[in-house]
């Protein structure tokens, strides 16, 4: 069975909630939903134009304003903040699944983090339980008084610090909210909720479950993908489950196209076509996207499908970089079309554009342009700007 590259741009885009253009509501369940249905959102504090969470909602629903996920995640307890590839809001109703996760982390990160960080860690345990059951949540300035405090990234860490990302790594504290960006952090049982912290599936269940729903999200995937969806299954795992859903008949082996006309061997429901055929044609209106998208978040399945080759230069040396800082890559209909180097200068109220390469192939004529333009309006007013501004030489075509 071959699911050609339209179809498989199509029904990509459909799962990702990036084919339907951005409309409707973005706040209470209507948001819960959405994320729900994406699966996750990822964190990240960059702030160039917005953080990463919130760009990825807004550019679904425009409608969508960063108080609307505080309030699911702090006060309704909807939505708990933990890891699946990386620090991610996640429905809460998947808690009960992720007890097999903090038993992972913890047989998986002993080794490495006793590598990585400073002596010591291991002995605040306790201490931070005791103190935070006692006084209440912290953030990781309020803990370690005393101890060296590196000038350095994640690695240099002081001990305490690396204690409470342990802790909450390993599921004995939890994020009960975030002040500015920065993580405060109390015991488990006073941020989610008693309904699900109750009925730990087994695990064989957690793996089937790990494998269908990334499965259902992704639309069709190998083995790698499949697996890196949640990044909590083994190899072994994901390679006899699929074996078994074959057997079962409930997923078939399948040959996708990709954007170069080359083949991949994939998995999918046995329905793929039809569901393929069946998704909304992709909206013709151009968006930005975070570079932490959900549907760029795996670098290489973007490139296959969309021929699109991107790469993040924010830890890049200014004169290697090839584009720049924290580039967002531009969605029109099925086509990834240009990425484009843009920045909220808040203190001035200006969205101002630096950049745009477009694709090869890909003319910014006037059409376009007006469109490009009315989506860089919907940003400056989302990242609290009234004017955009474009520098000269900005369109860096040919």
């Amino acid at each position: 069975m071959l699911l050609n590259n339209a179809l498989a741009r199509r029904l990509f885009l459909h799962r990702h909630l990036l084919a339907e253009p951005p409309l409707g509501a973005g706040s209470g369940q209507a948001l819960a939903d959405l994320i729900s249905q994406l699966g996750f959102v990822q964190v990240d504090s960059i702030n160039t134009l917005a953080r990463a969470h919130h760009m990825i909602l807004f550019s679904r629903r425009q409608s969508y304003r960063p108080e609307a996920l505080r309030s699911l995640l702090e006060d309704q307890r909807q939505l708990w903040e933990h890891w699946t590839h990386d620090a991610s809001i996640i429905p809460i109703a998947l808690h009960p699944l992720w007890q097999h996760r903090f038993a992972r982390d913890a047989e998986r990160l002993r080794g490495s983090w006793k590598a990585w960080f400073r002596d010591g860690y291991e002995a605040q345990f306790e201490t931070i339980l005791d103190r935070i059951a006692r006084d209440g949540p912290v953030t990781s300035t309020e803990v370690g008084q005393g101890e060296a405090r590196g000038k350095g990234g994640w690695w240099d860490w002081h001990p305490s610090k690396t204690a409470l990302e342990w802790l909450w790594r390993t599921g004995q504290l939890a994020i009960t909210r975030r002040d500015g960006f920065q993580k405060v952090y109390d015991l488990t049982e006073r941020v989610i909720p008693q309904e699900h912290r109750l009925d730990t599936p087994d695990e064989a269940a957690m793996v089937d479950w790990a494998c269908r729903s990334a499965l259902d999200h992704l639309g069709f995937a190998d083995a790698k993908e499949l697996r890196g969806y949640w990044h909590c299954l083994r190899p072994d795992e994901v390679k006899a489950w699929l074996k078994a859903a074959i057997a079962r008949g409930e997923i078939a082996q399948i040959e996708v196209e990709g954007a170069d006309l080359s083949r991949k061997r994939s998995y999918a429901r046995p329905d793929v076509l039809t569901q393929a055929s069946l998704a909304p044609e992709p909206s013709p209106r151009l968006r930005l996207l975070s570079p932490f998208d959900p549907a760029l978040r795996d670098r290489d399945r973007a490139e296959f499908l969309f021929g699109f080759h991107y790469r993040i230069e924010v830890f890049v040396p200014e004169p290697k970089r090839i584009y720049g800082y924290y580039v967002f890559p531009i969605l029109e209909a099925d086509r990834l079309v240009g990425r484009i180097d843009v920045k909220a200068f808040r203190a001035e109220n200006t969205l101002r554009i630096k950049a745009l390469w477009p694709e090869r192939g890909v003319k910014f004529g006037a059409g376009r342009l007006r469109k490009l333009d009315t989506e860089l309006q919907r940003w400056a007013a989302f990242s609290g700007c009234d004017r955009v501004d474009y520098q000269p030489g900005w369109l860096r075509e040919g």
